[in-house]
């Protein structure tokens, strides 16, 4: 699994997912109950994950709907 997406912002994930899932690849939300150790004030970022084949195409997916990626 390689990471495609890190934010602290969970609409940014779900639009991330959705866009993903409409497309026909698969993803998973690392890091999502991280809140219980933090105390719920979103500085644990959480990640999206997918398998190595599908990386390439979900970065252009997700380029071409202006969500910022890391390098």
């Amino acid at each position: 699994m390689k990471e495609l997406l890190r934010t602290n912002d969970p609409t940014v994930i779900a639009f991330a997912k959705a866009l993903l899932g409409a497309e026909g690849i698969d993803c998973f939300e690392f890091d999502v109950h991280m809140s219980v150790l933090e105390g719920s004030i979103g500085i644990m970022p959480r990640r999206l994950m997918l398998i190595d084949r599908d990386i390439f195409r979900a970065r252009a997916i997700l380029r071409d709907n202006d969500i910022e990626l890391p390098d």
